[in-house]
């Protein structure tokens, strides 16, 4: 469904009513608490609106926090801030913040569905109050870009940030992988400020300047098995299809390929595939449009937007998101040399993971609507979503939406990471409302967004919690309402 100039125009409106509040409290001196998620779309949230408030000559202090709960709404209405921002993060605990924090100053600047009505003392950005789709057609990165563009209109060149946070969050749905709706517009703007270009072309990590077997090794979504993490073996890959990965001694990068040998390669991948059970259309995946930091120097990986965007994700959840946060407020010395360095040993870990759960088929056990991975005592739950979100994306013939859980280190509750496809959302699924509703259920929380939602909830309660996930799903897909 495309967005309409209304329906941005009206996004634009709370937009400037945030940043109006956002310059009072700077004229009055006061020390801003900004809080945003861990994930890559959270951090460029939080780093867009970081460099905004110091632009702006404000007081403030960004944290970055792995998840809300009554613990940390408690911390932050103890530090008594004159204004709380929330980026990234907020709308699904409205009922939790606005019995924290009545009467306070709050914006948040979210794009999660909203579980309650806003308290009348905070002021909330949210394209779902718009009827714009915040699963697909703006981030929450967008939503702080458009923020910080109400604030001052030469924010345009944080729009980059903006478009890193919207693939980080997985948006490039539409055909050849672009972004639409909301980030269609945030990506004019980024091209327009001179920081972005924006072409077609095969989307291994380091194309521009990594050796071909090096960045089909480092492609992970789609998980290639045998592939994926295995340089060896990417290279002998290549060497049996007849692309050679060195002319004159020199490694060839993938820009380096013909477009005959990016076919061959194409097809023997969706092959390649299908000969380990999964679905040779995945490998279109591979293919769209390549979203390129013009600014940023070719051999880091801060070039290629969605390079930037695993970057930032690594450091999140290998605690380590300051880096990121400063790396997007523009910190490209030690910071970006320890986050490179973070980022191979996120990219190990994810991998390991990936493997554990496709080489034996018992660990993706199958339940009559769902299936299930049982990470407790493996999987580190700090890597839960993306190893969900990545299975998901690999596993697309399984045509059911995957539910995956890991013990939370230090307490006796477990993080729950679920994914669906865009076919099951078609015919009614709502991963959010599900998470939601279950988790309450067994005195837990969760919520996120149709395709994509997560929960918390006690180590007990995690057999009646998917069994109750399970019939949620059949409920949905039948049509029917869940809850009742």
């Amino acid at each position: 469904m495309s967005v309409s100039n209304q329906q941005i125009a009206d996004l634009t409106k709370d937009a400037t009513e945030a940043a109006n509040l956002i310059l009072e409290h700077i004229e009055n001196g006061d020390v801003i608490h900004v809080s945003s998620h861990v994930d890559a779309d959270g951090i460029s949230a939080g780093g867009i609106m970081g460099k905004a408030l110091l632009r702006a000559g404000a007081m403030f202090r960004l944290r970055l926090e792995r998840w809300m709960d009554e613990k940390v709404a408690d911390r932050i209405a103890e530090e008594n801030a004159a204004l709380t921002i929330f980026t990234d993060m907020g709308s699904g605990y409205l009922d939790l913040l606005g019995e924290r924090l009545a009467k306070k100053d709050v914006i948040i600047l979210d794009h999660h569905q909203p579980v309650a009505e806003a308290p009348s003392s905070f002021v909330q950005v949210n394209p779902h109050t718009h009827g714009i789709d915040g699963t697909r057609d703006i981030s929450g990165s967008g939503v702080a870009y458009f923020a910080a563009k109400a604030l001052d209109k030469k924010n345009i060149d944080l729009a980059c940030l903006a478009v890193v946070g919207a693939l980080g969050d997985l948006q490039d749905k539409n055909k050849e992988r672009k972004l639409g709706g909301v980030n269609k517009v945030i990506v004019q703007d980024a091209v327009k400020s001179g920081f972005l270009e924006v072409e077609t072309d095969l989307m291994f990590f380091g194309r521009e300047t990594r050796p071909i077997h090096q960045a089909l090794a480092r492609t992970t979504n789609p998980f290639i098995p045998e592939i994926s993490g295995e340089e060896d073996k990417s290279l002998a890959f290549l060497v049996n299809l007849g692309i050679k990965p060195k002319r004159n001694d020199t490694w060839r990068a993938l820009r380096d390929l013909s477009s005959d040998e990016k076919k061959t390669l194409l097809s023997a991948i969706a092959d390649h595939l299908v000969s380990k059970g999964l679905g040779g259309d995945i490998v279109s995946d591979l293919v769209g449009d390549v979203y390129t930091l013009t600014t940023e120097e070719p051999w880091t990986p801060l070039r290629d937007a969605r390079e930037f965007s695993v970057l930032l994700n690594a450091t999140g959840r290998m605690d380590k998101a300051g880096l990121g946060a400063a790396i997007c407020m523009g910190d490209r010395k030690k910071c970006l040399e320890q986050a490179t360095q973070v980022i191979q040993d996120y990219r190990g870990t994810i991998t390991r993971y990936l493997r554990w759960v496709t080489e034996k088929p018992e660990r993706l056990e199958e339940m009559e609507s769902i299936y299930v991975v049982r990470g407790d005592g493996f999987i580190d739950e700090k890597v839960l979503s993306p190893v969900c979100t990545i299975l998901s994306t690999t596993l697309t013939q399984l045509g059911k939406p995957i539910i995956a859980y890991a013990t939370i280190s230090g307490e006796d509750q477990v993080k729950i990471s679920s994914r669906g496809s865009e076919p099951l959302i078609q015919k009614g699924l709502n991963l959010g409302d599900i998470m939601q509703f279950a988790a309450e259920k067994y005195s837990g929380r969760g919520g996120g967004h149709d395709v994509a939602a997560g929960a918390q909830v006690p180590i007990k309660n995690v057999e009646a919690f998917l069994k109750l996930v399970n019939d949620s799903v059949k409920k949905q897909l039948a049509g029917e309402q869940i809850g009742n």
